[in-house]
């Protein structure tokens, strides 16, 4: 039986571990390797999703993915696709941030000029994206009259949630009546 200062202990580690979850569970990295060394072990996949609460098609491809790439094959993987190939061309990206430095319209008249000056078709939304990903989607970050960008928009980013913690402090003089109180 463990004592009551170990159960605190677990649960500052578990807490410490934000991103991964708690060290025993099972869709973590470790519980990914620990299942899949229960297959290695001889156990049948459908017996170890069946003891973990998976699917069998679930934990064959972390299985897979770990007999491929070894532990690093357990990380998790990102979304986002490796490539987009209906992501606008860069020479049409450049026309339209050009454009917006000339003429500082919004994405739909932007749409619009494209399509009457350069015979080149984009969606508003795909403009305002472009604009976005080119940091020219607010027009008071851009200088008037050169459209050149007037200030660089710093990101405070940490690896972990909590790393940043801002505490605002309010200094209070002293209080005679507070003083008065705790004296009786």
């Amino acid at each position: 039986m463990r004592s009551q200062g170990s159960r605190v202990n677990a649960a500052t580690e578990s807490r410490s571990a934000t991103s991964r979850g708690h060290r025993n569970a099972p869709l973590t990295r470790e519980g990914r390797l620990r299942l899949c060394l229960r297959i290695d072990a001889g156990r049948p996949i459908a017996h170890v999703a069946a003891e973990a609460g998976l699917s069998r098609r679930y934990l064959a491809k972390w299985y897979a993915r770990w007999r491929a790439d070894g532990e690093n094959g357990l990380l998790d993987h990102s979304s986002r696709p490796a490539t987009s190939p209906a992501r606008t061309a860069e020479d049409i990206a450049d026309l339209v941030k050009a454009l917006r430095r000339q003429t500082k319209h919004g994405p739909v008249r932007l749409a619009a000029d494209l399509q009457r000056l350069h015979r080149v078709t984009l969606a508003p939304a795909t403009v305002h994206r472009i604009l976005v990903r080119r940091g020219l989607n607010r027009l008071r970050d851009l200088d008037p009259p050169t459209g050149e960008q007037l200030r660089e928009v710093v990101r405070y980013q940490h690896d972990r949630v909590g790393d940043l913690v801002h505490v605002d402090m309010k200094k209070l003089g002293p209080n005679p009546e507070r003083f008065s109180v705790l004296s009786r």
